[in-house]
C-alpha cells in the first residue's frame, strides 16, 4: 500500500470512530463555505442578468437624457432638475450632423391605465417612440407590425403592445385590430411584441407604444425626450459618435467650454459600472463574514486535531517503533485534517449551490451556476485544513517514540 493510500486510509479509519465528533468539527467550515458559494453564485448570476437586462441598450447604442441614467449621489440629480429639456429638434440635429450616428431615435414615457371592454390594467407605461427605434430597440415585434414614418408624421391613434398586456386584456382573442383606452384616449393595437419577462422583480412587459408625435399631441409638448443613438459598425465609430453628439448638443444648448454638459451620456459599461460599485460592497461583506465562519471552522479543525493527537500519542508511538518516520507521522494528520476539510467543503458547496437554485426559482433573483466557484470552494477548504492542520501534525510528528509508547 502507498503512503499516500495508506494514510488516506487511516484518516478514514480515525473518522467513522469519532463520527460525531468529525461531523460537530466540519459544520463550521462547511456553513462558512455554503455561504460563500451562495453568495458568489448570486454575485455571479446578477452580474450576467445586469448586463443581458439592464445594461442591453443594443449593438453600438448609447443613450442621451436631461437626467442621469445611473447615479449613486442624489445631489447630482437635484442639479440636473436645472437642466433644459431634449426635443425633437435637438433629435433632428443628430440626425443631420453626426456623420458617426448611423440611426438616431427619440423616446419618452408615462405611466397609464389600459382598459379593454370589461377588462382594466392600472401602472401600465405609456411610450412614445419615434419609427426609428424599430431598429434601435432590442425588443422584438411577435405579431403585427411597427407603426411607419407616415403614422408618426400624422399622429395616428395606433399603438403597439407588451406581452402582459396583451394576455391580460386579450385573454381569448387577437389583440392586432382591437382597440385599448390608455387614460383618456383610444389607440388601435397593430402589433404585439415578445415577451421579456421581469427585470428584478420588474414586470416589463406591461406597456403600450405609441408614435412619438401621437404620444406628444395627447401627452403635451413639455416632454424631455430620451434620445438614442446607434453608432455605425465601423473601428472606433462608437466613441467618435458619442463625441459629435456631445459637441452638437454643447453648441445647440450653448455651453461655454470648461463648463459641464447640461446633459448625459449612457453606455450598457454606465449601467454595468454603477451595479458592479453597489455588489462590490455587499460581496466584500458577505466574504468577510463567510470567511469568519471559514476561519472558525478551521480552528475548531485545529484544536480538535490536537485533542486528537493526545489521545492518539500511543498510536503515533507504536508507528515510530515499527519504522514510521516523522515525515510518516506528518503526512499522516495532515491527511485527516485535509480530509476533514475537504467533506466540509464539498458539502458546503452542495448546500451553497442548492440555496442558489431555491433562490432562482423561488423569486426573480437571478443566480448562475459555475464550476469554477465549487472548485474554488473545494480549493479554500483543502487551503483551511493545510494551514490549521499543520501545527497538530507537527507535534504529533515531533512526538519521542519511548515516550510515546509509555503513555497510558
Amino acid at each position: 500500500m502507498s503512503g499516500v493510500s495508506a494514510n488516506l486510509a487511516l484518516a478514514i479509519d480515525s473518522l467513522r470512530a469519532h463520527k460525531l465528533r468529525a461531523a460537530l468539527t466540519v459544520l463550521g467550515l462547511t456553513m462558512g463555505v455554503a455561504t460563500l458559494i451562495t453568495v458568489m453564485t448570486l454575485v455571479q448570476g446578477a452580474n450576467l442578468y445586469v448586463e443581458q437586462k439592464i445594461a442591453n441598450l443594443g449593438v453600438n447604442v448609447f443613450r442621451i437624457g436631461r437626467l442621469p441614467f445611473a447615479l449613486t449621489d442624489f445631489s447630482v440629480l437635484a442639479k440636473a432638475q436645472r437642466n433644459r429639456y431634449l426635443y425633437q429638434d435637438d433629435m433632428a440635429a443628430l440626425i443631420e450632423a453626426c456623420r458617426h450616428c448611423e440611426t438616431v431615435g427619440a423616446s419618452v414615457s408615462s405611466t397609464v391605465s389600459l382598459r379593454y371592454r370589461d377588462r382594466q390594467m392600472d401602472d401600465a407605461t405609456l411610450y412614445g417612440y419615434s419609427p426609428s427605434m424599430a431598429v434601435i430597440d432590442t425588443r422584438n415585434v411577435e405579431r403585427g407590425r411597427y407603426f411607419t414614418e407616415l403614422e408618426d408624421r400624422h399622429a395616428a391613434p395606433v399603438c403597439l403592445i407588451g406581452d402582459k398586456v396583451a394576455r391580460d386584456l386579450f385573454p381569448e382573442s387577437e389583440p392586432v385590430g382591437h382597440v385599448v383606452r390608455a387614460g383618456a384616449d383610444e389607440f388601435t393595437v397593430i402589433g404585439t411584441f415578445e415577451r421579456i419577462g421581469s427585470v428584478l422583480g420588474q414586470d416589463q412587459d406591461s406597456f403600450v407604444a405609441v408614435p412619438l408625435r401621437t404620444y406628444l399631441k395627447v401627452r403635451g409638448q413639455r416632454n424631455s425626450l430620451i434620445l438614442s443613438v446607434q453608432a455605425a459598425e465601423t473601428p472606433g465609430a462608437f466613441d467618435l459618435a458619442q463625441d459629435e453628439s456631445r459637441r452638437i448638443l454643447r453648441a445647440r444648448r450653448h455651453v461655454q467650454p470648461g463648463h459641464d454638459d447640461d446633459f448625459y451620456i449612457a453606455t450598457s459599461d454606465t449601467y454595468i459600472s454603477l451595479w458592479q460599485s453597489i455588489s462590490s460592497a455587499f460581496f466584500a461583506v458577505f466574504v468577510m463574514i463567510s470567511s469568519i465562519s471559514a476561519v472558525v471552522g478551521g480552528i475548531v479543525i485545529m484544536n480538535v486535531m490536537l485533542v486528537s493527537v493526545t489521545e492518539r500519542t500511543k498510536e503515533i508511538g507504536v508507528r515510530r517503533a515499527v519504522g514510521a518516520t516523522q515525515a510518516d507521522i506528518l503526512h499522516q494528520f495532515l491527511t485527516e485534517s485535509v480530509l476533514q476539510c475537504l467533506i466540509g467543503g464539498g458539502i458546503g458547496v452542495w448546500i451553497g449551490f442548492a440555496c442558489a437554485l431555491a433562490i432562482r426559482e423561488l423569486t426573480s433573483f437571478p443566480a448562475s451556476v459555475q464550476v469554477w466557484v465549487a472548485l474554488l470552494g473545494v480549493f479554500l477548504s483543502s487551503l483551511i485544513g493545510l494551514f490549521f492542520g499543520i501545527y497538530p501534525a507537527l507535534k504529533a510528528s515531533r512526538l519521542d517514540p519511548v515516550v510515546a509508547l509509555r503513555t497510558e
